[in-house]
């Protein structure tokens, strides 16, 4: 893996409540929803200012139209339905950076993207790929619901013989990019037209589908929050990066 050495700049659009003296802390934002190729932007933009000292760590959570999204290096094959369908029911293909392979995005999942420095708080990818899974299994269990990772299908969280959280990271120079995406209360109907991760014949499910009652993703954004801080020992603390995205330098 190869240590960035870019030079470090001032940049005057960096918010004053963003502390860089202290490495633990990890600014929160949820952001909405994002159309995907935006939400990428974002994050380049993001992991970009985290390479050059200029931010600290931060988790965006968000929600996303419906899209699937292809890995770096295979899964449109895995799209089992035909084009007239996709364009019927409005859900476009985006080709990302990430490993894994394709997976849905859709209103009612929780997507978390990291963008963290593995250096810096000294984690490898799998052991952060491992504390990201960890974060799901936690907060499920303030449900009631028993998360377990699978061995076989390493990059994910399910509930019995059933996925309900997808993993999939790109890293460069240390920083991380992508995340986690948990299903809430999103249409599980939509997994149907591929094979989820390209793993063939397993269901998905969610937390509304486990629990017999709805549940808004915005209801759980707190204890995402709290998860995440706990496994990374990390302090997070819930700002607006909003001036770190739109405002020039």
């Amino acid at each position: 893996m190869v240590i960035s050495t870019a030079k470090k700049t001032n940049h005057p659009w960096i918010p004053k409540n963003a502390s860089l003296s202290s490495r633990r802390t990890c600014i929160a934002d949820y952001l909405g929803v994002v159309p995907y190729e935006l939400a990428l932007k974002q994050q380049q933009i993001l992991s970009q200012a985290r390479a050059e000292g200029e931010i600290p760590d931060v988790l965006l959570l968000l929600q996303h139209p419906p899209v699937f999204t292809v890995g770096r290096f295979r899964g449109e094959e895995e799209i089992i339905v035909s084009p007239d369908i996709l364009i019927r029911e409005g859900i476009s293909v985006f080709h990302t950076n990430r490993g894994g392979s394709i997976t849905y995005h859709g209103p009612g999942q929780l997507v978390g993207y990291p963008i963290l420095d593995l250096k810096e708080i000294g984690l490898g990818v799998r052991e952060y790929i491992w504390k990201l899974e960890k974060v799901i299994i936690r907060l499920l269990l303030d449900f009631g619901i028993k998360g377990r990772r699978v061995a076989k299908y390493p990059g994910g969280v399910w509930v019995g013989e059933e996925k309900i959280c997808s993993i999939g990271i790109h890293v460069s120079h240390y920083i991380t990019m992508h995340g986690f995406a948990l299903n809430v209360n999103n249409d599980l109907r939509y997994f149907e037209f591929i094979n989820p991760c390209g793993i063939k014949g397993k269901a998905m499910t969610s937390v509304s589908e486990l629990l017999g009652y709805s549940v808004e993703s915005e209801a759980i954004i707190e204890a995402v929050f709290n998860s995440f801080s706990v496994v990374f020992g990390l302090k997070c603390e819930q700002g607006d990066v909003s001036d770190w995205l739109y405002a020039a330098p």
